[in-house]
Protein backbone atom coordinates (compact mmCIF):
# COMPACT_ATOMS: atom_id res chain seq x y z
CA UNK A 1 0.00 0.00 0.00
CA UNK A 2 1.29 3.64 -0.38
CA UNK A 3 3.10 5.59 2.30
CA UNK A 4 1.54 8.28 4.15
CA UNK A 5 2.62 10.84 6.90
CA UNK A 6 1.74 9.33 9.78
CA UNK A 7 2.17 12.39 13.56
CA UNK A 8 3.18 10.65 16.42
CA UNK A 9 3.02 12.38 20.47
CA UNK A 10 6.82 12.20 21.65
CA UNK A 11 9.89 13.90 20.30
CA UNK A 12 11.17 14.91 16.67
CA UNK A 13 11.81 11.76 14.71
CA UNK A 14 13.70 11.90 11.29
CA UNK A 15 12.53 9.33 8.60
CA UNK A 16 15.38 6.68 8.72
CA UNK A 17 13.10 3.63 7.20
CA UNK A 18 15.73 3.13 4.49
CA UNK A 19 18.42 3.46 6.56
CA UNK A 20 21.50 0.38 6.89
CA UNK A 21 21.45 1.53 9.99
CA UNK A 22 18.14 0.92 10.82
CA UNK A 23 16.73 -1.75 8.65
CA UNK A 24 12.63 -2.51 8.54
CA UNK A 25 12.23 1.13 10.91
CA UNK A 26 9.51 2.05 8.87
CA UNK A 27 7.48 -1.26 9.24
CA UNK A 28 8.32 -1.72 12.73
CA UNK A 29 6.76 1.73 13.99
CA UNK A 30 3.33 0.53 11.82
CA UNK A 31 2.62 -2.90 13.98
CA UNK A 32 4.92 -2.76 17.00
CA UNK A 33 4.11 -2.34 20.55
CA UNK A 34 4.59 0.91 21.98
CA UNK A 35 7.97 -0.02 23.49
CA UNK A 36 9.27 -0.68 20.35
CA UNK A 37 8.48 2.26 19.08
CA UNK A 38 10.12 4.16 21.74
CA UNK A 39 12.84 2.53 21.75
CA UNK A 40 13.30 3.41 17.54
CA UNK A 41 12.59 7.23 18.81
CA UNK A 42 15.28 7.48 20.79
CA UNK A 43 17.70 5.88 18.32
CA UNK A 44 16.45 8.09 15.80
CA UNK A 45 16.85 10.99 18.22
CA UNK A 46 20.39 10.52 18.82
CA UNK A 47 21.11 10.36 15.45
CA UNK A 48 19.89 13.94 15.19
CA UNK A 49 21.89 17.22 15.31
CA UNK A 50 21.49 18.79 18.93
CA UNK A 51 19.86 22.07 17.40
CA UNK A 52 17.09 19.44 16.37
CA UNK A 53 17.03 17.69 19.60
CA UNK A 54 16.18 20.84 21.35
CA UNK A 55 13.00 21.48 19.63
CA UNK A 56 10.55 19.12 21.93
CA UNK A 57 7.61 20.55 20.13
CA UNK A 58 8.30 20.02 16.71
CA UNK A 59 5.66 17.64 15.04
CA UNK A 60 7.13 14.34 14.98
CA UNK A 61 6.89 12.35 11.77
CA UNK A 62 7.37 9.00 10.18
CA UNK A 63 6.70 7.49 6.82
CA UNK A 64 4.88 4.39 7.26
CA UNK A 65 2.74 1.59 5.91
CA UNK A 66 0.22 3.39 5.11
CA UNK A 67 -3.10 1.41 7.24
CA UNK A 68 -6.03 0.22 4.92
CA UNK A 69 -8.25 2.09 7.14
CA UNK A 70 -7.63 5.31 9.22
CA UNK A 71 -9.97 4.96 11.77
CA UNK A 72 -12.06 2.01 13.47
CA UNK A 73 -15.32 4.35 12.49
CA UNK A 74 -14.12 3.76 8.52
CA UNK A 75 -13.40 0.58 9.40
CA UNK A 76 -16.85 -0.05 10.60
CA UNK A 77 -18.56 1.66 7.40
CA UNK A 78 -16.31 -0.58 4.96
CA UNK A 79 -17.24 -3.28 6.66
CA UNK A 80 -20.60 -3.52 5.86
CA UNK A 81 -20.02 -2.75 1.93
CA UNK A 82 -20.07 -5.06 -0.63
CA UNK A 83 -19.07 -4.31 -4.13
CA UNK A 84 -20.04 -6.49 -6.91
CA UNK A 85 -18.12 -5.77 -10.76
CA UNK A 86 -20.04 -6.70 -13.23
CA UNK A 87 -18.03 -8.37 -16.35
CA UNK A 88 -20.34 -7.66 -18.68
CA UNK A 89 -21.59 -9.67 -21.38
CA UNK A 90 -19.93 -11.10 -24.55
CA UNK A 91 -18.71 -7.03 -25.59
CA UNK A 92 -19.53 -6.94 -29.42
CA UNK A 93 -18.77 -3.20 -29.53
CA UNK A 94 -15.32 -3.88 -28.68
CA UNK A 95 -14.64 -7.06 -30.64
CA UNK A 96 -12.00 -7.97 -31.91
CA UNK A 97 -10.64 -7.00 -29.03
CA UNK A 98 -12.79 -9.46 -27.01
CA UNK A 99 -12.26 -12.26 -29.30
CA UNK A 100 -10.31 -14.05 -27.16
CA UNK A 101 -10.71 -12.06 -23.94
CA UNK A 102 -13.62 -10.64 -21.52
CA UNK A 103 -14.26 -7.33 -21.50
CA UNK A 104 -13.07 -5.99 -18.26
CA UNK A 105 -9.20 -8.02 -19.10
CA UNK A 106 -8.89 -5.59 -21.89
CA UNK A 107 -5.52 -3.93 -21.51
CA UNK A 108 -5.07 -0.27 -21.58
CA UNK A 109 -2.36 2.33 -21.08
CA UNK A 110 0.37 -0.10 -21.81
CA UNK A 111 0.25 -2.08 -18.70
CA UNK A 112 -3.32 -2.11 -17.04
CA UNK A 113 -6.73 -3.74 -17.42
CA UNK A 114 -9.88 -1.97 -17.81
CA UNK A 115 -10.64 -4.30 -14.44
CA UNK A 116 -7.89 -2.77 -12.68
CA UNK A 117 -10.24 0.61 -12.26
CA UNK A 118 -12.66 -0.64 -10.44
CA UNK A 119 -10.93 -2.87 -8.21
CA UNK A 120 -8.35 0.12 -7.44
CA UNK A 121 -11.15 2.06 -6.64
CA UNK A 122 -12.58 -0.46 -4.57
CA UNK A 123 -9.14 -1.26 -2.33
CA UNK A 124 -8.66 3.04 -2.15
CA UNK A 125 -11.99 3.49 -1.01
CA UNK A 126 -11.18 0.52 1.95
CA UNK A 127 -13.95 -1.56 0.38
CA UNK A 128 -12.71 -5.26 1.11
CA UNK A 129 -15.85 -7.13 0.20
CA UNK A 130 -15.41 -7.49 -3.83
CA UNK A 131 -17.35 -9.72 -6.18
CA UNK A 132 -16.79 -9.92 -10.08
CA UNK A 133 -19.49 -11.41 -11.85
CA UNK A 134 -18.17 -12.96 -15.00
CA UNK A 135 -19.44 -15.35 -17.79
CA UNK A 136 -17.48 -14.32 -21.52
CA UNK A 137 -14.27 -15.33 -22.32
CA UNK A 138 -13.03 -15.32 -18.73
CA UNK A 139 -9.78 -17.11 -18.50
CA UNK A 140 -7.62 -14.56 -18.98
CA UNK A 141 -9.16 -12.34 -16.88
CA UNK A 142 -9.65 -14.89 -13.98
CA UNK A 143 -5.89 -15.51 -14.04
CA UNK A 144 -5.38 -11.75 -14.25
CA UNK A 145 -7.38 -11.39 -11.08
CA UNK A 146 -5.44 -14.02 -9.01
CA UNK A 147 -2.20 -12.84 -10.02
CA UNK A 148 -3.13 -9.22 -8.79
CA UNK A 149 -5.74 -9.54 -6.39
CA UNK A 150 -4.62 -12.70 -3.93
CA UNK A 151 -5.76 -11.43 -0.47
CA UNK A 152 -4.97 -14.64 1.08
CA UNK A 153 -6.36 -14.62 4.52
CA UNK A 154 -7.95 -11.18 4.38
CA UNK A 155 -5.55 -10.14 7.12
CA UNK A 156 -4.93 -6.71 5.53
CA UNK A 157 -8.70 -6.12 5.24
CA UNK A 158 -9.15 -7.02 8.96
CA UNK A 159 -10.00 -10.89 8.43
CA UNK A 160 -13.27 -10.58 6.18
CA UNK A 161 -12.05 -9.54 2.91
CA UNK A 162 -12.06 -11.34 -0.12
CA UNK A 163 -11.97 -11.37 -4.01
CA UNK A 164 -14.47 -13.79 -5.50
CA UNK A 165 -15.21 -14.23 -8.95
CA UNK A 166 -18.84 -15.17 -9.49
CA UNK A 167 -19.33 -16.83 -12.77
CA UNK A 168 -22.27 -17.96 -14.93
CA UNK A 169 -23.67 -21.74 -13.76
CA UNK A 170 -26.54 -23.78 -14.19
CA UNK A 171 -28.44 -24.46 -11.44
CA UNK A 172 -31.48 -26.32 -10.00
CA UNK A 173 -33.99 -23.03 -10.43
CA UNK A 174 -30.86 -21.39 -12.91
CA UNK A 175 -30.37 -22.78 -16.25
CA UNK A 176 -29.82 -19.67 -18.17
CA UNK A 177 -26.72 -17.61 -18.81
CA UNK A 178 -26.64 -13.74 -16.99
CA UNK A 179 -29.57 -12.22 -19.22
CA UNK A 180 -28.57 -8.68 -17.86
CA UNK A 181 -27.57 -6.45 -15.44
CA UNK A 182 -30.03 -7.37 -13.01
CA UNK A 183 -30.17 -10.95 -13.62
CA UNK A 184 -26.73 -12.07 -13.37
CA UNK A 185 -27.20 -10.31 -9.67
CA UNK A 186 -30.08 -11.88 -8.81
CA UNK A 187 -28.74 -15.34 -9.78
CA UNK A 188 -26.59 -15.16 -7.09
CA UNK A 189 -28.79 -13.41 -4.62
CA UNK A 190 -28.67 -16.41 -2.42
CA UNK A 191 -25.26 -15.39 -1.49
CA UNK A 192 -26.22 -12.12 -0.32
CA UNK A 193 -28.24 -13.41 2.71
CA UNK A 194 -25.58 -16.17 3.65
CA UNK A 195 -24.35 -15.63 6.85
CA UNK A 196 -20.99 -14.59 5.15
CA UNK A 197 -22.78 -11.15 4.20
CA UNK A 198 -24.90 -10.90 7.79
CA UNK A 199 -23.09 -8.04 8.50
CA UNK A 200 -23.49 -5.98 4.70
CA UNK A 201 -26.02 -3.39 4.76
CA UNK A 202 -25.30 -1.57 1.46
CA UNK A 203 -23.70 -2.72 -2.24
CA UNK A 204 -22.71 -1.36 -4.67
CA UNK A 205 -22.84 -2.21 -8.07
CA UNK A 206 -19.75 -1.34 -10.81
CA UNK A 207 -19.11 -1.83 -14.37
CA UNK A 208 -16.09 -3.18 -15.88
CA UNK A 209 -15.32 -0.78 -18.58
CA UNK A 210 -15.25 2.67 -16.83
CA UNK A 211 -12.21 4.87 -16.84
CA UNK A 212 -12.36 6.95 -13.86
CA UNK A 213 -10.86 7.53 -10.27
CA UNK A 214 -13.79 7.60 -7.46
CA UNK A 215 -13.80 7.48 -3.70
CA UNK A 216 -16.75 5.22 -3.48
CA UNK A 217 -17.00 5.91 0.26
CA UNK A 218 -17.84 8.88 -0.18
CA UNK A 219 -20.72 7.74 -2.58
CA UNK A 220 -21.62 5.28 0.11
CA UNK A 221 -22.04 7.77 2.69
CA UNK A 222 -24.07 9.66 0.50
CA UNK A 223 -25.94 7.65 0.43
CA UNK A 224 -26.55 7.10 3.60
CA UNK A 225 -26.58 10.71 4.76
CA UNK A 226 -29.66 11.44 2.58
CA UNK A 227 -31.43 8.45 3.42
CA UNK A 228 -31.84 6.76 0.17
CA UNK A 229 -33.13 3.35 -0.75
CA UNK A 230 -31.07 3.53 -3.87
CA UNK A 231 -28.39 6.07 -5.17
CA UNK A 232 -27.16 6.70 -8.60
CA UNK A 233 -24.02 7.73 -9.35
CA UNK A 234 -24.15 11.01 -12.10
CA UNK A 235 -22.11 12.99 -14.33
CA UNK A 236 -23.42 17.19 -15.00
CA UNK A 237 -23.20 16.80 -19.19
CA UNK A 238 -23.68 19.59 -21.90
CA UNK A 239 -25.82 19.71 -24.93
CA UNK A 240 -23.17 17.62 -27.02
CA UNK A 241 -22.92 14.68 -24.79
CA UNK A 242 -26.52 14.71 -24.01
CA UNK A 243 -28.00 12.35 -26.06
CA UNK A 244 -25.31 9.42 -25.39
CA UNK A 245 -26.56 8.94 -21.78
CA UNK A 246 -29.49 7.69 -19.73
CA UNK A 247 -30.69 11.11 -18.64
CA UNK A 248 -32.57 11.91 -15.09
CA UNK A 249 -34.30 14.80 -13.53
CA UNK A 250 -34.16 15.26 -10.29
CA UNK A 251 -35.97 17.89 -7.50
CA UNK A 252 -34.84 20.15 -4.74
CA UNK A 253 -33.57 17.56 -2.68
CA UNK A 254 -31.68 15.75 -5.47
CA UNK A 255 -34.17 12.93 -5.50
CA UNK A 256 -34.92 11.03 -8.90
CA UNK A 257 -38.41 11.29 -10.55
CA UNK A 258 -37.80 11.03 -14.24
CA UNK A 259 -35.89 8.66 -16.84
CA UNK A 260 -35.17 9.47 -20.20
CA UNK A 261 -32.60 6.92 -22.15
CA UNK A 262 -30.77 9.00 -25.41
CA UNK A 263 -33.35 11.73 -25.72
CA UNK A 264 -33.07 13.68 -28.46
CA UNK A 265 -34.95 16.89 -29.67
CA UNK A 266 -37.95 18.03 -27.45
CA UNK A 267 -37.20 15.29 -25.60
CA UNK A 268 -33.80 15.97 -24.73
CA UNK A 269 -34.92 19.88 -23.29
CA UNK A 270 -37.76 18.25 -21.16
CA UNK A 271 -34.74 16.74 -19.18
CA UNK A 272 -33.04 19.88 -18.00
CA UNK A 273 -32.43 20.36 -14.74
CA UNK A 274 -30.76 23.03 -12.45
CA UNK A 275 -27.71 20.69 -11.41
CA UNK A 276 -26.82 23.48 -8.85
CA UNK A 277 -28.73 21.44 -6.53
CA UNK A 278 -26.29 18.62 -6.70
CA UNK A 279 -23.45 21.36 -5.93
CA UNK A 280 -22.40 23.10 -9.21
CA UNK A 281 -21.46 27.01 -9.28
CA UNK A 282 -24.75 28.43 -11.53
CA UNK A 283 -21.81 28.87 -14.64
CA UNK A 284 -21.06 25.19 -14.52
CA UNK A 285 -24.57 24.54 -14.20
CA UNK A 286 -25.46 26.70 -17.39
CA UNK A 287 -23.11 24.80 -19.39
CA UNK A 288 -24.08 21.47 -17.84
CA UNK A 289 -27.56 21.67 -17.73
CA UNK A 290 -28.35 17.73 -17.88
CA UNK A 291 -27.09 15.13 -15.30
CA UNK A 292 -26.74 11.40 -16.70
CA UNK A 293 -26.18 8.15 -15.15
CA UNK A 294 -22.74 6.84 -14.59
CA UNK A 295 -23.97 3.25 -14.75
CA UNK A 296 -22.65 2.39 -10.89
CA UNK A 297 -25.18 1.88 -8.02
CA UNK A 298 -25.64 2.06 -4.62
CA UNK A 299 -28.27 -0.19 -3.16
CA UNK A 300 -29.77 -1.13 0.14
CA UNK A 301 -29.37 -4.78 0.18
CA UNK A 302 -32.28 -5.55 1.83
CA UNK A 303 -34.40 -3.41 -0.95
CA UNK A 304 -32.66 -4.58 -3.39
CA UNK A 305 -32.99 -8.26 -2.58
CA UNK A 306 -37.08 -7.40 -2.55
CA UNK A 307 -36.67 -5.84 -6.00
CA UNK A 308 -34.94 -8.54 -7.49
CA UNK A 309 -37.49 -11.10 -6.68
CA UNK A 310 -40.55 -8.80 -7.42
CA UNK A 311 -39.41 -8.11 -10.28
CA UNK A 312 -38.23 -11.55 -11.97
CA UNK A 313 -38.66 -10.75 -15.51
CA UNK A 314 -36.66 -7.22 -15.29
CA UNK A 315 -33.02 -8.28 -16.27
CA UNK A 316 -31.18 -4.88 -16.29
CA UNK A 317 -30.64 -1.53 -12.90
CA UNK A 318 -30.37 1.01 -15.23
CA UNK A 319 -33.27 0.23 -17.63
CA UNK A 320 -35.69 -1.40 -15.51
CA UNK A 321 -35.24 -2.19 -12.07
CA UNK A 322 -34.08 1.21 -10.87
CA UNK A 323 -37.15 3.68 -12.92
CA UNK A 324 -39.78 1.29 -11.86
CA UNK A 325 -38.88 1.56 -8.05
CA UNK A 326 -38.15 5.04 -8.50
CA UNK A 327 -41.60 6.14 -7.44
CA UNK A 328 -41.98 3.98 -4.29
CA UNK A 329 -38.43 3.91 -3.08
CA UNK A 330 -36.18 7.05 -2.03
CA UNK A 331 -33.73 7.38 -5.03
CA UNK A 332 -31.39 9.91 -5.21
CA UNK A 333 -28.50 11.65 -7.62
CA UNK A 334 -24.36 11.64 -6.32
CA UNK A 335 -22.50 14.22 -8.43
CA UNK A 336 -19.48 13.20 -9.64
CA UNK A 337 -17.59 15.97 -11.10
CA UNK A 338 -14.41 14.83 -12.32
CA UNK A 339 -12.89 12.30 -15.53
CA UNK A 340 -15.25 9.72 -16.64
CA UNK A 341 -14.96 7.60 -19.35
CA UNK A 342 -17.35 5.01 -20.94
CA UNK A 343 -14.70 2.68 -23.11
CA UNK A 344 -17.21 0.22 -23.97
CA UNK A 345 -16.45 0.49 -27.90
CA UNK A 346 -13.49 0.56 -30.20
CA UNK A 347 -13.30 4.29 -30.76
CA UNK A 348 -14.45 5.61 -26.85
CA UNK A 349 -11.87 3.18 -26.41
CA UNK A 350 -8.78 3.84 -28.65
CA UNK A 351 -9.36 8.09 -27.90
CA UNK A 352 -9.32 6.89 -24.05
CA UNK A 353 -5.67 5.55 -24.42
CA UNK A 354 -4.62 8.16 -27.04
CA UNK A 355 -5.99 11.01 -24.47
CA UNK A 356 -3.24 9.19 -21.61
CA UNK A 357 -0.17 10.35 -23.79
CA UNK A 358 -1.40 13.85 -23.90
CA UNK A 359 0.42 16.36 -22.24
CA UNK A 360 -1.83 17.09 -19.81
CA UNK A 361 -2.88 13.32 -19.86
CA UNK A 362 -6.65 13.34 -19.97
CA UNK A 363 -6.28 10.81 -16.70
CA UNK A 364 -3.23 9.36 -14.99
CA UNK A 365 -2.85 5.84 -13.27
CA UNK A 366 -0.61 6.87 -10.71
CA UNK A 367 -1.89 9.25 -8.18
CA UNK A 368 0.27 9.77 -4.45
CA UNK A 369 -3.03 8.56 -2.63
CA UNK A 370 -5.00 6.40 -4.61
CA UNK A 371 -2.75 4.85 -7.68
CA UNK A 372 -4.55 2.60 -9.78
CA UNK A 373 -3.26 -1.20 -9.41
CA UNK A 374 -2.14 -4.03 -11.32
CA UNK A 375 -0.69 -7.34 -11.74
CA UNK A 376 3.55 -7.78 -10.19
CA UNK A 377 5.48 -8.43 -13.66
CA UNK A 378 9.38 -8.41 -13.45
CA UNK A 379 10.64 -7.14 -16.51
CA UNK A 380 13.17 -4.58 -17.36
CA UNK A 381 12.81 -0.89 -18.27
CA UNK A 382 11.81 -0.14 -21.49
CA UNK A 383 15.07 0.15 -24.07
CA UNK A 384 14.94 3.02 -26.14
CA UNK A 385 17.96 3.01 -28.71
CA UNK A 386 17.88 6.25 -30.79
CA UNK A 387 15.18 6.65 -31.64
CA UNK A 388 12.74 9.79 -31.49
CA UNK A 389 9.30 9.70 -28.73
CA UNK A 390 6.51 12.41 -28.26
CA UNK A 391 3.88 12.48 -26.23
CA UNK A 392 3.73 8.69 -25.77
CA UNK A 393 3.96 5.88 -23.13
CA UNK A 394 6.77 2.98 -22.97
CA UNK A 395 5.95 -0.33 -21.28
CA UNK A 396 8.40 -1.65 -19.38
CA UNK A 397 9.65 -4.71 -21.36
CA UNK A 398 9.48 -2.93 -24.61
CA UNK A 399 12.65 -2.45 -27.07
CA UNK A 400 12.93 0.39 -29.61
CA UNK A 401 15.68 1.20 -32.11
CA UNK A 402 16.19 4.16 -34.33
CA UNK A 403 12.03 4.64 -34.60
CA UNK A 404 9.85 7.49 -34.40
CA UNK A 405 6.56 7.41 -31.55
CA UNK A 406 4.05 10.06 -31.44
CA UNK A 407 1.00 10.64 -29.88
CA UNK A 408 0.97 6.68 -29.03
CA UNK A 409 0.63 3.66 -26.22
CA UNK A 410 3.43 1.29 -26.56
CA UNK A 411 2.64 -1.79 -24.21
CA UNK A 412 4.72 -4.62 -22.28
CA UNK A 413 7.25 -6.50 -24.06
CA UNK A 414 6.46 -4.28 -27.69
CA UNK A 415 9.31 -4.53 -30.24
CA UNK A 416 9.94 -1.73 -32.79
CA UNK A 417 12.46 -2.20 -35.11
CA UNK A 418 14.34 0.30 -37.32
CA UNK A 419 12.95 2.82 -39.41
CA UNK A 420 9.31 2.18 -38.05
CA UNK A 421 6.58 5.13 -37.60
CA UNK A 422 3.83 4.55 -34.84
CA UNK A 423 1.66 8.06 -35.15
CA UNK A 424 -1.76 7.88 -33.31
CA UNK A 425 -1.68 4.53 -32.54
CA UNK A 426 -1.99 1.54 -29.54
CA UNK A 427 0.66 -0.95 -29.63
CA UNK A 428 -0.52 -3.54 -26.80
CA UNK A 429 2.47 -5.76 -26.59
CA UNK A 430 3.35 -9.41 -25.87
CA UNK A 431 2.78 -11.58 -23.77
CA UNK A 432 6.43 -13.09 -24.11
CA UNK A 433 9.77 -12.50 -25.51
CA UNK A 434 11.49 -14.16 -28.81
CA UNK A 435 15.11 -14.33 -28.53
CA UNK A 436 17.50 -13.00 -31.21
CA UNK A 437 18.13 -16.33 -32.27
CA UNK A 438 13.96 -17.25 -32.48
CA UNK A 439 13.89 -14.23 -34.70
CA UNK A 440 16.67 -14.97 -37.02
CA UNK A 441 15.55 -18.21 -37.44
CA UNK A 442 12.07 -16.84 -38.16
CA UNK A 443 13.32 -14.44 -40.78
CA UNK A 444 15.52 -17.22 -42.50
CA UNK A 445 12.70 -19.13 -42.47
CA UNK A 446 10.39 -16.37 -44.10
CA UNK A 447 8.27 -15.74 -41.10
CA UNK A 448 7.86 -12.52 -38.98
CA UNK A 449 9.14 -12.09 -35.45
CA UNK A 450 6.26 -10.69 -33.14
CA UNK A 451 6.29 -6.68 -33.32
CA UNK A 452 6.67 -4.02 -35.69
CA UNK A 453 9.40 -4.83 -38.92
CA UNK A 454 11.92 -2.27 -40.38
CA UNK A 455 10.24 0.71 -42.12
CA UNK A 456 6.60 -0.21 -41.34
CA UNK A 457 4.24 2.90 -40.63
CA UNK A 458 1.42 2.61 -38.15
CA UNK A 459 -1.20 5.34 -37.60
CA UNK A 460 -4.87 5.02 -36.71
CA UNK A 461 -4.59 1.68 -35.30
CA UNK A 462 -5.00 -0.83 -32.76
CA UNK A 463 -2.22 -3.69 -32.57
CA UNK A 464 -3.08 -6.61 -30.45
CA UNK A 465 -1.22 -8.81 -28.15
CA UNK A 466 1.26 -11.02 -29.92
CA UNK A 467 0.92 -9.32 -33.64
CA UNK A 468 3.77 -9.66 -36.06
CA UNK A 469 4.05 -7.11 -38.80
CA UNK A 470 6.49 -7.45 -41.29
CA UNK A 471 8.45 -4.77 -42.81
CA UNK A 472 7.53 -1.79 -45.09
CA UNK A 473 4.09 -2.13 -44.14
CA UNK A 474 1.57 1.00 -43.87
CA UNK A 475 -1.14 0.25 -41.55
CA UNK A 476 -2.87 3.48 -41.47
CA UNK A 477 -6.24 3.21 -43.01
CA UNK A 478 -5.53 5.22 -46.09
CA UNK A 479 -8.98 4.98 -47.87
CA UNK A 480 -10.98 6.03 -44.89
CA UNK A 481 -12.69 2.92 -44.52
CA UNK A 482 -14.97 3.21 -41.77
CA UNK A 483 -16.59 -0.64 -41.24
CA UNK A 484 -14.70 -3.55 -42.75
CA UNK A 485 -14.83 -7.51 -41.73
CA UNK A 486 -11.28 -8.71 -42.55
CA UNK A 487 -10.49 -11.92 -40.48
CA UNK A 488 -8.91 -13.88 -42.82
CA UNK A 489 -6.19 -11.14 -43.66
CA UNK A 490 -5.81 -10.67 -39.72
CA UNK A 491 -8.05 -7.24 -39.77
CA UNK A 492 -11.03 -5.55 -38.64
CA UNK A 493 -11.88 -2.02 -39.39
CA UNK A 494 -14.50 -0.61 -36.62
CA UNK A 495 -15.42 3.34 -36.75
CA UNK A 496 -12.45 3.83 -39.02
CA UNK A 497 -10.08 2.19 -36.55
CA UNK A 498 -7.77 -0.68 -38.10
CA UNK A 499 -7.47 -3.68 -35.40
CA UNK A 500 -4.80 -6.15 -36.19
CA UNK A 501 -6.23 -9.03 -34.46
CA UNK A 502 -4.00 -10.96 -31.60
CA UNK A 503 -1.71 -13.17 -32.91
CA UNK A 504 -2.14 -11.94 -36.57
CA UNK A 505 0.74 -12.35 -39.15
CA UNK A 506 0.56 -9.30 -41.74
CA UNK A 507 3.02 -9.95 -44.53
CA UNK A 508 5.78 -7.49 -45.76
CA UNK A 509 4.28 -4.81 -47.97
CA UNK A 510 0.81 -4.96 -46.65
CA UNK A 511 -0.85 -1.47 -47.37
CA UNK A 512 -4.31 -1.11 -45.46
Amino acid sequence: MQGQTMRFSRGPVTDNSRSPSMPGYGKALSGAPLWDRQSASSQCKRLQRPAERSRRTRTTRAVIEKPLMETSSARSISGSIAAIILGGGAGSRLYPLTKQRAKPAVPIGGAYRLIDVPMSNCINSGISKIYILTQFNSTSLNRHLARTYNVGSGVRFGGDGFVEVLAATQTPTDKEWFQGTADAVRQYAWLFEDIKNRVVEDIIILSGDHLYRMDYLKFVEHHRATNADITIGCLPVDYERASDFGLMKIDDEGRIFDFAEKPKGDALEKMKVDTTVLGLSSEEAQASPFIASMGIYVFKKDLMLKLLREQSKSNDFGGEIIPSAASSSRVMAYLFNGYWEDIGTIKSFFEANLGLAQQPPRFEFYDQESPIYTSPRFLPPAKVVKSKINDAIISHGSYLEECTVSNAIVGLRSRIDKHAVIQDAMIIGADYYESDDQRSALLAAGRIPIGIGQGSVISNTIVDKNARIGRNCAIVNKEGVEEAVREDEGLYIRSGIVCVLRNAEIPDGTQV
